[in-house]
């Protein structure tokens, strides 16, 4: 609660302002029905016409000052609560900038989306709610039954034991709403993951005409969401009748023996008419409050909810004194494990020892799942190691300052993303300050000025938001120009050029060797043809380095290798073909076909 409240900052004053508004309101609203009985008592039923005027100018008074201070504390409690809103959504935002890839493995995209959505505006209502109704309400309440004492002792009596029932019957409906109000933010969650797994994959559900299975998740997610609600609203809805029957109860209770009183002479007949204002006044406040009660249960969810993203620390952080000064691209890993999940004992990479020079050309390949992405995910500390080192430039991964590190180690992945806006914004993700000229030649290196001048505004063409405007190959080759505008030490190209042609590859890998050759260059692939004229490939199977050296080398020395390149010369097979018992690639019979 703490870290939410910090976020009112420059609302500080906002904050205090509200409920300094709220109880001059309330203030005046009790001197109103107080005002009115010395009209009827004085003026009116003795016939004083000056009294009239001068207890009538002064109820106008207290009226406009009390509507005043109602505008100024709903427009400084919307100025107040809305900025902490803002801050908050800022603060959370911000924090999730700072994850690392483990820390985000730990909430689902949707929840993250909804944290920042649906639970701000929860906390935001119920933040308003408290700065001003929470105020106003008790406030009325405590007055009302200070004044009804004072009018009639023993009347008010009978109206504080219809309070006190009233209070006890609102907090039992309050309390079975709030554990139904808790339970549906884990249907928001569901909710909006089916939103954006469907937004997301729109071409495959399409392509696979799953529109009606997907209409139908989404509309189980929706009325679960829906049924939740109903059942909460069904519950709180109670809370009016309950209120009303109480109320009107004492009301004719009041009136029946107020009647007698005034008959009697012992009340007065203005005592009567306010003691039925102050009367409902208390009620209402009452109902006010159990309202409150339900919105800072919702609250309560919402800020459980997002303290745990403001709690939770990042898993990687900035050394005390960090390097910023990188020898050369050289990559050593020295017996290396690592596990995504500490303590698991689940690890995806086993006793791995490396040794890379600097502007070599390294092939990577191996069965889908053995790690290699694991591995290279290392080299730019988008995870830390569980045991053992990485080293880059002879200098451990984990003192070098992160953004110089990661500008240094630049990384094209398997799944690449294009992002809103012009070919030339996304070019420059690689380097904010970079030339026309600069990209275009990087442009060049990557072969992605043949499609980029033949577009209407070249390098001014729009990138809609994904890429989707773009083919695969296309995204493939902007993003590959994207990397070297960093004019990195170390390049990695994650299985990035799967939907370049093979002539296009071919002249991609003949740029990098001329253009950059002292920068290392990693290539993870799964067909051998891809990185047999690396200047040496490392083999890697279930987390482990089974082979490293060049194509012939492999060829003689490694049995797998071997195997699986004759299966890929012959026109099919790769690492993930089966196995027989001996370990070889089985054949098929469709090779070459």
């Amino acid at each position: 609660m703490k870290k939410i409240l910090a976020q009112v900052k420059q609302y500080k004053k906002d904050s205090l302002l509200t409920p300094f508004y709220a109880m001059l309101e309330v203030f005046m609203e009790v001197l109103l029905p107080f005002i009115m009985a010395k009209i009827i008592d004085n003026g009116i039923d003795k016939g004083d016409m000056k009294k009239v005027m001068i207890y009538g100018a002064a109820m106008a008074a207290a009226a406009v000052v009390s509507l005043f201070s109602g505008i100024m504390s709903g427009v400084h409690g919307a100025r107040a609560s809305s900025g902490l809103a803002c801050n908050l959504r800022e603060e959370v935002y911000r924090r999730i900038q700072t994850f690392s890839f483990s820390n985000i493995d730990k909430f689902s995209t949707a929840g993250l989306v909804t944290r920042m959505t649906t639970d701000v505006t929860n906390i935001q209502n119920a933040y308003q709610m408290v700065i001003r109704i929470a105020v106003r309400a008790p406030m009325m309440l405590i007055s009302s039954m200070i004044m009804s004492f004072v009018i009639s002792p023993s009347m008010s009596m009978l109206f504080l034991i219809a309070l006190v029932f009233l209070a006890i019957a609102l907090s039992l409906i309050v309390s079975r709403a709030m554990k139904t109000f808790n339970s549906a933010f884990h249907k928001y969650d569901e909710l909006n993951a089916s939103v954006q797994e469907n937004v997301s994959a729109i071409r495959v559900v399409k392509a696979y005409v799953r529109e009606d299975h997907e209409k139908e998740k989404f509309r189980r997610a929706s009325g679960a969401l829906y049924n939740m609600f109903v059942k909460a609203e069904s519950i709180v809805a109670l809370n009016n009748p309950v209120m009303m029957f109480v109320s009107y109860t004492a009301i004719i209770a009041i009136s029946w023996i107020g009647a007698h009183l005034v008959v009697g002479g012992t009340l007065l007949t203005g005592e009567l008419t306010s003691l039925f204002t102050y009367i409902f006044s208390a009620f209402m406040s009452l109902m006010m409050l159990s309202f409150i009660f339900v919105m800072i249960s919702m609250s309560t969810a919402s800020i459980r909810r997002i303290s745990e993203v403001l709690d939770e620390v990042p898993e990687l952080s900035e050394p005390e004194e960090p390097v910023r000064d990188m020898k050369d691209g050289s990559i050593d890993f020295d017996g290396v494990d690592f596990a995504y999940f500490k303590g698991e004992n689940k690890e995806v990479l086993k006793d791995i020892d490396l040794h890379i020079r600097s502007g070599e050309t390294v092939g990577l390949i191996g069965p889908t799942g053995c790690g290699k992405t694991s591995l290279v995910n290392l080299i730019s500390r988008l995870y830390d190691v569980t045991r053992g080192s990485v080293r880059v430039g002879g200098v451990d991964v984990r003192k070098y300052d992160m953004t110089y590190l990661r500008d240094n180690v630049s990384v094209v992945l398997q799944k690449n993303v294009l992002f809103s806006g012009s070919i030339l914004d996304n070019l420059r993700w690689g380097s904010e300050n970079a030339t026309d000229e600069e990209c275009i030649e990087a442009c060049k290196w990557a072969c992605a000025d043949e499609f980029i001048e033949q577009m209407p505004d070249k390098y001014n063409t729009r990138i809609e938001r994904g890429g989707a405007n773009v083919s695969g190959g296309q995204k493939q080759r902007l993003c590959i120009a994207r990397a070297l505008l960093k004019k990195p030490k170390i390049l990695i190209l994650d299985d990035s050029t799967s939907a370049v042609d093979t002539a296009t590859d071919a002249k991609i890998k003949r740029a990098f060797a001329e253009k950059i050759p002292g920068t290392t260059k990693i290539i993870i692939a799964q067909r051998i043809s891809s990185v047999e004229n690396a200047d040496r490939i490392i083999v890697l199977e279930e987390g482990r380095v089974t082979g490293f050296g060049t194509h012939e080398e492999l060829l003689k020395n490694n049995a797998a290798y071997a195997d699986i390149y004759s299966s890929q010369a012959g026109g099919g097979g790769d690492f993930d073909r089966p196995e027989d018992s001996s370990g070889r690639a089985v054949k098929t019979g469709k090779e070459g076909v």
